[in-house]
């Protein structure tokens, strides 16, 4: 006997996993497979404020392919959706992490309660240091800490054992990584010669020969061309600063290409962090006048991992994630980070409706987590590949209702961009380019599969790094020095007239118009680095 009783259980506005193999069409289609279906929409949230509720409603009523519903909320009415412009992506960290202590203590709200959301991995990184820096506590759900991933402990170490060939882990780490002939029995002879003399395994490398090795000629050449690998690295420690000589590193290891031929999800996500990895070494680099050597940025990054507290009970501590992690939570209030044109929605997505509607439900899970408040935040500028790239709102805040949202925070902008339609057509206009960020800085080109890697070569990064900054003797002036009405030089923008000055410092910023762009930039004085041309 057949009852033919099927209950299925589904939000289609919440299918956001379709690299896992979760099909929007399996909910969608299922009317079609049982046609004697009934359907009942569940359309009462018990979570949100009536204006998140509605401002989620307005989103995703933008996606064609859906079971039409109408959700609602016996809630209070509260806050509307804050949008907040912001320079840039560093300055993004600063302001959700003082937003969040500067909420929690005048709310009495338990840190417990706040969640940073951001499209990709590797956002991490600039809000751990920035909660870090302010001593909130926080913890990475459903991933790991940014300086505990695989990917970037292996390239610390290959920067750790440039600054000391005594490092003794770093080189057990990174000897066969990326795979170079040099195994576990290579490595634990290595090992015991180091052990008996009392050295280092680089010492023992050091005087390697075919006498008193122990190892056939080809696990001698190869141990020779680590050696003149890591020695290359290490001769150019006092002539170029942190930057420039982790980027050559980077390049020639073979890091990049061994991440970059990935195709899956997690592939993709190890070489994003690798560039985010870059992009914070560029603003530790540039945020401190003096030459930044690679040592500097290593002691740095040191006193940030000492201050992990992961392994200690995570209770009372905000909690920061990729939007995908956090389905199925929720929390007081909610950071939406980098709702930009390329990262939400993400880039891969833009030639593909379907995709596209994909991310929109993303965006709509990311909104809905929140019982009382939400906050989205882009970027004017964002770094990729440690250079800075200008940036657009995503086309998703233009899908909220006006009337949910509040633009206190969103000043005019200032890159001569004044409409949402033209913020997306310039993002349509800098797609093309943003495809080969990958190789902004590498000119000898490799086909891998349907993308593109290009090989960072010497000639490469440092031509590059000199067009950059083709004047080393540039000096920028103290930034408290600057007022309304001087005019000053920026080392990229050129000439220009400060017309504005606004805020304290920290946080004191200028409006410049640069006369040979005829561009209005509004700038952080204690990261523009300009120059006094002449006084009031």
């Amino acid at each position: 006997m057949i009852h033919k009783n099927v209950c299925v259980v589904g939000d289609d506005a919440q299918s956001i996993y379709s690299f896992r193999g979760a099909k929007i069409e399996n909910i969608l289609n299922f009317k079609n497979d049982y046609a004697k279906y009934r359907l009942f929409k569940l359309e009462r949230n018990y979570r949100s404020t009536k204006t998140i509720v509605s401002a989620a409603n307005s989103i995703i009523a933008k996606n064609k392919e859906q079971i039409h519903k109408k959700i609602w909320s016996d809630n209070d009415t509260g806050e509307k959706i804050k949008i907040i412009r912001i320079l840039t992506d560093t300055e993004e960290g600063f302001y959700v992490s003082n937003s969040i202590l500067d909420t929690a203590l005048s709310e009495q709200e338990q840190y417990s309660e706040f969640a940073v959301l951001y499209r990709t991995n590797a956002q991490s990184r600039i809000f751990e240091e920035a909660l870090r820096k302010r001593n909130i506590p926080y913890k990475v759900y459903g991933s790991i800490s940014f300086y505990e991933r695989k990917e970037i402990k292996d390239a610390l170490a290959y920067l750790r054992l440039t600054v000391n060939q005594y490092d003794n882990e770093a080189l057990k780490r990174i000897i066969n990584y990326p795979a170079r002939g040099l195994g576990k029995v290579t490595l634990g002879k290595l090992e015991d010669q180091a052990n008996k003399n009392g050295k280092s395994i680089w010492e023992i490398i050091l005087k390697l020969d075919k006498e008193n090795s122990g190892f056939n000629s080809g696990i001698l050449a190869r141990l020779k061309s680590f050696e003149s690998i890591i020695s290359d690295f290490s001769s150019k420690l006092e002539s170029h600063n942190a930057y420039e000589l982790a980027r050559y590193i980077l390049a020639n290891t073979g890091i990049l290409k061994d991440l970059y031929d990935g195709d899956t999800p997690d592939e993709i996500s190890k070489y994003e962090n690798i560039e985010e990895l870059l992009n914070g070494i560029r603003e530790f680099t540039e945020e401190n006048k003096e030459d930044i050597t690679l040592d500097k940025y290593l002691q740095n990054v040191s006193l940030l991992t000492d201050m992990d507290n992961e392994k200690k009970e995570d209770r009372n501590k905000v909690t920061i994630m990729t939007i995908h992690s956090a389905k199925g939570l929720e929390f007081n209030n909610i950071y939406i980070a980098g709702v930009e044109e390329d990262l939400l929605p993400s880039r891969l997505s833009l030639d593909s409706p379907k995709d596209l509607e994909e991310e929109r439900r993303l965006f709509y899970v990311a909104v809905t987590r929140a019982r009382k408040r939400v906050i989205l935040t882009y970027a004017q500028s964002r770094y990729r590949w440690g250079s800075p790239v200008d940036c657009s709102p995503s086309r998703f805040i233009k899908d909220i209702d006006e009337k949910y949202v509040d633009h206190a925070q969103e000043k005019e902008s200032v890159t001569g961009i004044t409409n949402y339609e033209d913020h997306i057509r310039d993002a349509d206009t800098h797609k093309l380019s943003s495809k080969q960020l990958r190789g902004e800085y590498r000119n000898n080109h490799i086909n891998a599969g349907n993308r593109r890697f290009v090989k960072l070569t010497d000639s490469a990064v440092f031509n590059n790094s000199k067009s950059e900054n083709a004047d080393r003797n540039f000096k920028s002036d103290d930034p408290e020095k600057i007022q309304s009405g001087m005019k000053v030089e920026h080392q990229r923008f050129g000439v220009g007239k400060v017309v504005h000055i606004e805020g304290v410092f920290p946080n004191r910023k200028a409006t410049v118009l640069f006369h040979e762009s005829g561009q209005k930039k509004q700038l952080l004085l204690k990261f523009a680095k300009l120059k006094i041309v002449s006084s009031l």
